[in-house]
């Protein structure tokens, strides 16, 4: 499923960014975000296997993309259905809750929880179904291919700048891009509230921060693939940057003012990462890719 790659060169220009600079737009795949590109093809493996049931803890991205795809495979396969219980968090942004609560039903049920990780690892160890969870899930990292196969028709690409939680994306799209043969540097943005990635990678400890993000995806603070991440970024001559609310709110103005695109502040993290390379001195020698991963 092919999304859009768009040049973003009226921001690019604002930036002093002397290259092309391209958005990525995973907010416009059809199960709504990057996660869709994960997703699906572990439901697919598991339901070969003969699972029909599964569960899913979720920020709302990953529950999202779940749910798109088991509704759908449910009106194509209605003798043999398949069951999601999502469970999300008491603060779950309210936007993303609504868009869960469109597919909720008799198949797809929703529950608030005050911890809905420890809930779904239970349920997934009762056996009464089985857990989607891409952060430990290497089935996860297949979908990556096919992105990285579209960034390939990108000429000479020299950067990305991801959005990150847990770092299956960042590991997935390094595993794709090595069998291409490209080596983009890769660069991952955090937030001030959830950074053990990026405080790895940069090897620098982030002062005590009470700002709750409003970046409300990048919620993994144990970070199952960290370590991989941090070699993936240093080998690739990347870095890691940590983005604050009032860095998110001005790039998502700023992408409106030049581009007349709204960004969440999930996806705008990529705009700050960049931001904060330009001002440090960073030069890229081809284009420069912003990974738009959706709500």
């Amino acid at each position: 499923m092919i999304t859009p790659q768009i040049k973003a060169n009226n921001l690019a220009k604002i930036l002093g960014l002397n290259i092309d600079l391209y958005f990525k737009r995973e907010d416009l795949h059809p199960y709504g975000s990057h996660k869709g590109r994960s997703i699906p093809i572990m439901i697919n493996k598991y339901v070969e296997q003969g699972v029909h049931d599964f569960i899913i803890s979720s920020s709302g991205n990953a529950a999202l993309a779940a749910a798109m795809y088991i509704n759908e495979y449910n009106k194509n396969n209605s003798t043999t259905p398949l069951t999601l219980q999502i469970f999300v968090g008491e603060k779950i942004d309210p936007e993303k809750l609504n868009l869960l609560q469109n597919y909720s039903g008799n198949k797809i049920i929703i529950t608030k929880a005050n911890n809905p990780k420890q809930q779904a690892f239970q349920i997934d160890k009762s056996g009464t179904a089985k857990i989607l969870r891409q952060s430990t899930d290497n089935t996860a990292l297949i979908g990556y291919q096919e992105l990285a196969e579209e960034l390939n028709q990108i000429k000479n690409l020299a950067a990305i700048f991801i959005p990150t939680s847990s770092g299956t994306t960042v590991v997935g799209l390094n595993e794709a891009f090595t069998k291409l043969k490209i080596h983009p540097q890769i660069h991952i943005i955090q937030t001030a509230t959830c950074c053990p990635i990026v405080q790895l990678t940069i090897n620098k400890e982030q002062p005590p921060n009470n700002e709750i993000s409003i970046a409300s995806a990048i919620v993994d603070k144990v970070a199952f693939r960290k370590n991989e991440v941090k070699e993936i970024v240093k080998e690739s001559n990347g870095n890691g940057w940590i983005a604050n609310n009032e860095e998110i709110l001005h790039a998502i103005k700023l992408v409106e003012e030049t581009e007349n695109i709204t960004l969440s502040p999930n996806s705008a993290l990529a705009v700050v990462g960049l931001t904060q390379a330009l001002k440090l001195g960073w030069k890229f020698n081809g284009p420069v890719v912003c990974l738009i991963t959706g709500k």
